[in-house]
């Protein structure tokens, strides 16, 4: 299995596990992730994510499993969207999830929007269990990638969808440039300020920069053995939308 930059970046310490750092960092940010998010995207993540689940309106999915869903905004979204029968959201941080709990429940969401903690390298599901899976700026997160994204293929049906958001660096002059300054100087600055974290926006900083992009995903997820795979660039390809089917 290969081992990609990505993995190798951990917020607190080369030392330890990334996942159980990622844990907690999560949980420390939890508070302020949201308003963070939202922010530092000049809330162009709002309309990313309704790119995303607007490839998925064709393909009617029914019960979805929302990766990495953080405070739930990708599910909720999903949810008022799709009107879908389920949507399990899963993550690592307890802390992230009980903020989400409290906007599903604000939006009675609660019937369909299902929160649990997972490890998204051994999800607990059976294998052919979803119509799609979803994730939202979290796969960079995982501590092996190509294990992670072999879950999300197994759980899902044969013909299901994979649809998931990353951020990612542009590849063209001066975009790259200038995000590259973005990325290195108000994002972690900024962060910092706000989260009261001093290494958490400086690891998404770095993440992101290592994190395998484009033709590079489309290789992976061919490897692992989706289909009609591929990648298209958002605002100038600072976020990438991938989709796939199993």
């Amino acid at each position: 299995m290969t081992q990609y930059k990505q993995e190798e970046i951990k917020p607190y310490s080369n030392k330890g596990d990334k996942e159980t750092q990622v844990e907690a960092m999560f949980n420390n940010i939890a508070p302020k992730y949201d308003t963070l998010n939202h922010r530092l995207s000049w809330q162009i993540d709002r309309y990313w994510r309704k790119k995303a689940i607007k490839d998925l309106i064709a393909h009617h999915p029914q019960h979805i499993l929302d990766i990495a869903t953080g405070t739930g905004d990708f599910a909720i979204l999903a949810a008022e969207m799709l009107k879908p029968k389920s949507i399990t959201a899963t993550d690592i941080a307890e802390g992230m999830m009980r903020i989400g709990q409290e906007k599903v429940n604000d939006r009675n969401l609660s019937d369909i929007i299902h929160f649990e903690r997972q490890d998204c390298t051994s999800l607990s599901y059976a294998d052919n269990t979803f119509d799609a899976v979803t994730a939202a700026f979290g796969i960079r997160n995982f501590q092996n990638l190509e294990k992670g994204l072999e879950e999300m293929w197994r759980i899902l049906k044969p013909g299901g969808r994979f649809c998931v958001l990353e951020l990612t660096m542009p590849v063209k002059f001066p975009m790259r440039q200038l995000f590259h300054l973005y990325n290195k100087t108000v994002l972690p600055i900024y962060g910092r300020m706000i989260s009261r974290d001093t290494s958490a926006y400086s690891y998404l900083s770095k993440s992101i920069e290592a994190f395998p992009q484009g033709e590079v995903m489309m290789d992976i997820l061919k490897k692992i053995g989706f289909t009609h795979y591929e990648f298209k660039r958002l605002t100038f390809g600072i976020c990438t939308l991938y989709t796939a089917t199993k």
